[in-house]
């Protein structure tokens, strides 16, 4: 746990000091801002495991920090929670599908927070797998130990909970995955996620395959597939 370093964004210093302190007295290293420019600074220059953003911010919001971190290339892959005073639907959605990982309201329990820090940091972490560790479908490929995912040899640029859900898909490609079934897998059934995160992902991640995503199947009232080669339903 000490090597992972987590940085906080927050303009309220009391918010800053509250959540840097409960997760430095668990181990983890620590690293704070106060805005966007100085957070986007930090985490090209510092390369966190794992960024707590606020989304009101001064000047740059958060939703252009998220964004402007899943754009660079240095920093596309680190995970973000989102930590919000923002309570609505859309502004969720919003929010995750600019990139996010995960979104947690304020007022919120610092010890939650930690739980869904402890998650996102094991989906973050490449799998330890053995031999033969690489999935094809069709123009897609998955590496699951370099942890990367390429279609038609273009490397693709996912989250750590994209690349999760897309390996989930594809270890069981033509049954039905339930809205529970992924979460409970990918997200590991953190308190409070809610099956519009599954919903928002598999558009996201439909989005980056391009025509591939028509591969990934809403079934009606239960939740996605992805569809065999063979192209039976």
């Amino acid at each position: 746990m000490l090597s992972h370093r987590i940085l906080v964004v927050d303009d309220e210093p009391d918010i800053t000091a509250l959540v840097a302190y409960h997760l430095a007295r668990v181990g983890y290293r620590v690293s704070t801002a106060a805005n966007g420019p100085e957070a986007i600074r930090l985490a090209r220059t510092e390369r966190p495991d794992l960024v707590i953003l606020d989304l009101m911010l001064p000047g740059v919001s958060g939703y252009d920090v998220l964004a402007e971190l899943r754009r660079l290339d240095d920093t596309r892959d680190v995970g973000v929670i989102l930590l919000s005073a923002r309570r609505e639907e859309v502004d969720r959605i919003r929010g995750l599908t600019l990139g996010a990982d995960d979104y947690l309201t304020k007022p919120f329990s610092p010890a939650e927070l930690s739980l869904r820090v402890k998650a996102l940091l094991r989906r973050l972490a490449a799998p330890s797998v053995a031999a033969g560790s690489t999935i094809v479908a069709g123009p897609l490929t998955v590496d699951r130990v370099a942890h990367r995912a390429s279609l038609n040899g273009q490397e693709l640029p996912l989250t750590a909970t994209e690349f999760k859900l897309l390996v989930t898909l594809l270890e069981r490609r033509g049954r039905v995955q339930t809205r529970p079934q992924l979460l409970e897998t990918v997200w590991e059934a953190q308190p409070d996620i809610q099956t519009r995160t599954v919903d928002m992902h598999v558009q996201r991640l439909r989005a980056k395959l391009g025509e591939q995503g028509r591969m990934i199947q809403t079934v009606r009232g239960l939740g996605y597939r992805y569809r065999p080669e063979d192209g039976r339903r």
